[in-house]
């Protein structure tokens, strides 16, 4: 992999991380952590509007929950750059295709062992 390309990468990278923190931040606040969590509704008077709210929460768990791991694996990909290791599978060791790193830039493995 040529240098120019892994620049390329980590700027699909930076994109995608911007997007995703963008997409957390629409509904859910910083956690005591540093992390976020999903903003819990605020309860009305009406029965039917509160269990509207409480079902829209549990559906943007799940939301928030694959973003996180989105988010996780951008940040690894980030970091595997920063330290010369960007492009080979976790389990093979084997230089991950860049075909398959231009549409998946955060990919962790090769196409054999996914």
């Amino acid at each position: 992999m040529t240098p120019e390309f892994i620049q390329q990468r980590k700027e699909d990278l930076l994109a995608k991380k911007k997007d995703l923190e963008e997409q957390l931040k629409s509904f859910t606040e910083k956690n005591a952590n540093g992390g976020q969590d999903t903003k819990f509704p605020q309860m009305v008077d009406e029965l039917e509007e509160s269990a509207d709210e409480v079902e829209e929460y549990e559906n943007l768990l799940g939301v928030e929950y694959a973003l996180e791991e989105d988010l996780k694996a951008v940040n690894a990909a980030l970091e595997k750059i920063e330290n010369g290791e960007y492009g080979k599978c976790e389990h093979c060791k084997q230089e991950i295709k860049e075909e398959r790193l231009i549409v998946l830039p955060e990919a962790r493995t090769c196409e054999h062992c996914k």
